[in-house]
């Protein structure tokens, strides 16, 4: 009679114990890969959503800018045409000065870029590390 011990190897010793950690370092690895996936695949998600936004408002703000500076360079054209072109110049370089600067309060809030993969990367290493 066969018994069940006897049919599987043993996983004790030192080769268990370097094929215990192997699997274990193996298996951190892996979950570590599949966040980094994740967070890739969300940041690509963000930034397409962001550009169509972007697009579509740029688009949007071109052509009410285009045609309402003409209907008013329309309705001054004998008197003050020049007066209205220069005062649309101004005005057009100061808002896109206010946007600039939106932006890069904007970009400047975004989280960093694998913020969770490297918490857990950090977490990761001071659990290896020894205690002092």
């Amino acid at each position: 009679m066969v018994r069940a011990t006897e049919s599987t190897p043993a996983t004790t010793g030192l080769l268990g114990s370097i094929r215990g950690l192997a699997d274990g370092l193996l298996d951190s690895a892996r979950d570590r890969l599949e966040l980094f996936a994740l967070e890739l695949h969300e940041e690509k998600f963000r930034v397409i959503q962001l550009f169509i936004w972007i697009s579509a408002a740029i688009f949007s703000a071109i052509l009410a800018i285009t045609f309402a500076s003409l209907t008013v360079v329309y309705l001054f054209w004998e008197t003050a045409r020049l007066a209205v072109l220069g005062g649309f110049a101004v005005l057009y370089t100061a808002g896109f000065i206010g946007i600039l600067m939106y932006c890069r309060k904007f970009i400047s809030r975004q989280p960093r870029l694998f913020e969770s993969t490297i918490a857990e990367l950090k977490q990761d290493r001071a659990c290896i590390r020894p205690q002092n």
